[in-house]
Order: C-alpha cells, then sequence, then structure tokens
C-alpha cells in the first residue's frame, strides 16, 4: 500500500511466515552486562575535601553569600533610591503617600479658590 503513483515494492512484508498466536516469541539478544563499581565513586572536578579545597555544600553555601550581600550593594542613583525605599516599612511608606496626597490636595485647594475669584 502506498502512493498510487510509486513504484511497487520488491519485498513484500507478508512473504515470510508468521507466528501464531500461540507461539513463543524468538529469542531475544543478548545484552551487555552491567560492569560492577568496587570501592567509593568520585565527584566530578576530583580529589577528597580540604582546607585548600572545601566541600561542595560549603562553597555553594558561601557563593551564594556572596552573590546576596552583592546585590545588597546600591548600584548608582536608582540603585540608592531603591535601596532607601526598601528599608522603608509599610507604615513609613503609607505615611508618606498620605502627606503627598495632602499636599496635592491644599494645592488644588489653593488653585481653586485663586481661580475662583
Amino acid at each position: 500500500m502506498g502512493n498510487c503513483f510509486g513504484k511497487e515494492s520488491s519485498t513484500d512484508n507478508f512473504t515470510t511466515p508468521g507466528r501464531t498466536v500461540g507461539s513463543a516469541p524468538p529469542p531475544a539478544l543478548p545484552r551487555a552486562s552491567v560492569p560492577k563499581i568496587s570501592g567509593q565513586g568520585r565527584s566530578l572536578g576530583g580529589g577528597l575535601a580540604t582546607s585548600d579545597n572545601p566541600d561542595a555544600r560549603s562553597a555553594a553555601a558561601r557563593a551564594a553569600e556572596d552573590r546576596a550581600a552583592r546585590a545588597n550593594q546600591p548600584k548608582g542613583k536608582l540603585g540608592q533610591v531603591l535601596a532607601k525605599e526598601r528599608q522603608q516599612t509599610r507604615t513609613g511608606m503609607l505615611g508618606e503617600a498620605s502627606r503627598e496626597e495632602r499636599r496635592m490636595r491644599d494645592a488644588d485647594e489653593a488653585a481653586e479658590a485663586r481661580n475662583y475669584n
């Protein structure tokens, strides 16, 4: 079966004798054995943990602490503004927003009073 414009296949899938329903499957190909590991395994990169070469967990912890310390340092003018905002508490932020809103209301009332006359 296939394309109506294709060539006829030289080998037919049904020319070889098949298996009956109750027959056993064909014998499986032999597989290679898995080599046995003797002794302790090694981690990538090397040798034993020493004072010069600490274990991976402590090295990762130290690197994370260094990244966190560098991330908290302000970077330029915007970084300083962001650091200042991060230090404010929720109450401080709400108080600042309230004062700003009051100033805007006072300015609007003054402008309305000037324009009324």
